[in-house]
């Protein structure tokens, strides 16, 4: 295993996985992806704390919240290593929130600020890397995916069984997922016009997002879509409920307008679940229509996509896709992470000299 080279020096280094906000993000793709963390680090055999207060060598951080900026420059006044994951962007924060649009500006200067306060900004595609490039950072962006645990994301027919019988769902009905909050830019008008429009499969979307944080068309198509006999909106859903469900649907749509990476995705992959998901650029780089997933850009290309999948008259590409995802692997992740950790300490000091670090995406 590669993370076997950095043995020793892994007994020397403890990471904080500093939490703040946990709470406000623990049931989305950040929350997530401080899971897949651990997991990584731990495959990895690097030692990490949760607990502020304790000793560490390194701090990762994955919010812009501002105890998260405030704990990168009491770490780097320390003398500490920190590394913030570029989760959001200006481009993702758009369309999501009511307000969102208005305030997009000042959200951008303001993770400029986060991750400039940084020795390194580690962002899991090379889309947002170059998106980051773009703003104004006195940090060097690297691109490392948030990676996936093969152990955990298994297609289990019980699973897939158990669903379907939880929803009442019978063994013939083609079941069309979705997961995400309740955001425009996740595509849920599409898939409430999708489910509108295909009265003959199932529609499900698993996700909740706060009355107060849901704009006025995600209200009115939420409405809609209670009216629709085959749509269900059952809310957040804990992992094995989601798990159940990868194992049990028939199709994986993600409509998404904007990523930087998206995490469930990864996860219906690993599931190895038809993969139909929205022609944006972030996906250019390492998924091809066709070839391991299928792409559309407008409705009407959905709606021809969708059908051939479940009708069985387009290829089945879900053996490509987990392909991808195998290279994405937590193990892989954790052995990425001892490189750059190798990387920056080797640069101590050399602050200049950190625009060279250029870890590539596993795909």
């Amino acid at each position: 295993m590669k993370a076997d080279k950095y043995a020793g020096r892994n007994a020397d280094r403890k990471v904080l996985l500093y939490q703040g906000g946990k709470k406000l993000v623990e049931r989305s793709g950040v929350g997530r992806a401080l899971e897949h963390q651990k997991r990584a680090l731990e495959a990895a055999g690097i030692s990490y704390t949760l607990d502020p207060e304790a000793d560490h060598t390194i701090v990762h951080l994955n919010t812009v919240f501002p105890d998260s900026l405030w704990m990168s420059l009491r770490a780097r006044a320390a003398g500490k290593t920190v590394i913030y994951f570029g989760h959001s962007t200006r481009e993702d924060f758009r369309n999501s929130f009511p307000g969102s649009n208005a305030v997009s500006g000042l959200f951008r200067k303001w993770i400029e600020k986060c991750y400039s306060s940084a020795d390194l900004v580690i962002t899991p595609t090379p889309y947002s890397r170059r998106l980051l490039e773009g703003y104004r950072l006195r940090t060097p962006v690297t691109a490392l995916s948030n990676g996936i645990d093969l152990d955990v994301f298994q297609k289990d027919a019980q699973g897939g069984e158990r669903f379907r019988r939880n929803f009442d769902f019978r063994p013939s009905e083609k079941i069309v997922l979705g997961v995400g909050h309740y955001m425009e830019r996740k595509g849920i008008l599409d898939f409430v016009d999708m489910a509108e429009r295909f009265p003959r499969y199932r529609f499900v979307w698993f996700g909740y997002t706060p009355p107060a944080l849901v704009t006025k068309k995600v209200k009115r198509a939420l409405k809609k879509g209670k009216e629709l006999s085959n749509l269900l909106f059952p809310g957040y859903a804990d992992r094995q409920a989601l798990l159940d469900a990868y194992s049990g649907s028939d199709l994986f749509f993600f409509p998404t307008m904007e990523e930087t990476e998206g995490i469930v995705m990864l996860e219906a992959m690993a599931m190895r679940l038809p993969i139909l998901v929205r022609d944006i650029p972030v996906y250019e780089d390492w998924l091809e229509h066709g070839r391991s997933v299928y792409k559309g850009k407008t409705q009407e290309e959905f709606a021809s996509l969708l059908c051939g999948i479940l009708e069985g008259k387009l290829a089945d590409l879900t053996e490509e896709a987990y392909g991808i995802v195998q290279k994405n692997s937590i193990v892989s992740i954790g052995a990425a992470l001892a490189d750059i950790y190798e990387g920056l300490e080797s640069r101590s000091g050399k602050k200049e000299s950190y625009e060279n670090l250029n870890y590539h995406r596993l795909v």
